[in-house]
């Protein structure tokens, strides 16, 4: 029994002096257990913290399926004239075997997509202008496998965009996105028809915004890297709450050497247009009837190095700028109560003009100030300076 007890007795001492070791080795050097416990490989697993949603990888189902119901193909059917295969060039052969030239129609189908819109307490479809044109006969598959017989509202040329009318109830239009919130760098997604394979969406980012793709037109463009092929045009380009930042309207291929590099109308330009179709029926804009280039910066201009505004490098004759006595040279600052950044800025700024109107234009002639007042016109179709049509 007293081995018992004596045994017992020497456990309790060695457990309460480990103990007081233990805590004056915690209270002196407080590391100490997590360096043994990494030597030993008893260091518990740590789970790294997981990234913010908007940092890291995340699906962009939700958004596709806010999106895709409003996302239609386009299916335009055209009657294309052609002449036909003469058998014989001789008229003597023709006059004895027949052969007489004729010519002979068939269908043609143009495969594109288009988006639905709310505008005017009434819904509508947009899509590319080039999908649609000279199409006899239009058709549109809608997401719950309806098919709809569409009519022409108007269309613009320069923009690519055209407005249609459906047959069809309970449309589900697409919600717009804020377009000046748009930054080169965001993710966007294209939702349309790729080569007739239904709904089909591709990711990419915006490469860049306000692009020029005519010197001469007032409209600018989103250029992104999400791919878009044959069908795509007139497709929705979306962000990532499913909203629309766009029209899907070209792709720069492969064939120029290109890869990675496509267009999209900005929602903004193209709900001005739906508004301008739905209203008149065209679209119309305002000219002075002048062409105009960045404001060069010659050594000895006198002009500071971050000079804005655009220089006119063409007037068209008898035109509103050349009534005004407008010159060759001269550099544009203001027109009406808007600082002109540079030659796209003019182009925008003179495109939102109503014609029949008069705006005061401010800038530089030699170097000095000069000010004056235009007669703003309907701008005709594009078209070369010095030209007579």
């Amino acid at each position: 029994m007293k081995f018992v007890t004596g045994t017992l007795a020497f456990i309790v001492r060695f457990v309460v002096l480990g103990l007081l070791a233990a805590f004056v080795i915690a209270w002196f050097w407080p590391r100490s257990g997590a360096l043994l416990r990494a030597r030993l490989g008893l260091q518990p697993r740590v789970e790294a913290p997981a990234l913010p949603r908007e940092r890291g990888p995340v699906s962009y189902a939700d958004a596709v399926e806010r999106a895709a119901p409003s996302v239609v193909n386009i299916y335009a059917n055209k009657i294309v004239t052609e002449q036909a295969v003469r058998m014989y060039d001789d008229p003597v052969l023709q006059r004895l075997f027949g052969g007489t030239p004729t010519t002979y129609q068939h269908r043609e189908q143009t495969l594109g997509s288009g988006v639905i819109v709310h505008a005017r307490d009434h819904d509508y479809v947009l899509t590319n202008n080039h999908v649609i044109t000279r199409a006899a006969d239009i058709q549109v598959l809608l997401y719950d496998g309806r098919i709809a017989q569409a009519t022409l509202v108007g269309a613009d040329e320069e923009t690519d965009l055209a407005v249609l009318k459906i047959d069809a109830s309970n449309l589900p239009a697409i919600h717009l996105a804020d377009q000046s919130a748009l930054r080169a760098g965001d993710v966007v997604l294209a939702i349309g028809n790729p080569l007739g394979l239904n709904q089909t969406v591709t990711m990419g980012i915006v490469s860049a915004v306000g692009r020029q793709l005519n010197a001469a037109s007032a409209e600018d463009f989103i250029q992104t890297d999400a791919a878009i092929n044959l069908g795509n045009s007139g497709g929705a380009l979306v962000n990532t709450a499913g909203e629309l930042v766009g029209i899907n309207t070209l792709l720069i291929g492969k064939a120029s050497g290109a890869e990675g590099i496509g267009f999209a109308i900005p929602v903004g330009v193209a709900t001005k247009v739906l508004d301008q179709i739905i209203t008149t029926g065209q679209v119309v804009r305002g000219w002075i009837g002048a062409d105009y280039a960045f404001v060069p910066l010659p050594a000895n201009s006198g002009l500071p190095a971050a000079a804005r505004g655009a220089q006119i490098t063409d007037i068209y004759p008898a035109g509103p700028a050349a009534q005004a006595g407008l010159q060759v040279r001269d550099i544009i600052l203001r027109i009406g109560d808007h600082d002109i950044v540079g030659p796209a800025d003019l182009r925008r700024q003179e495109a939102a003009l109503t014609p029949g109107s008069q705006v005061e234009i401010s800038g530089l002639r030699n170097g000095s100030a000069f000010h004056a007042l235009v007669n703003v016109v309907k701008r005709p179709p594009l078209r070369s300076p010095n030209h007579q049509d």
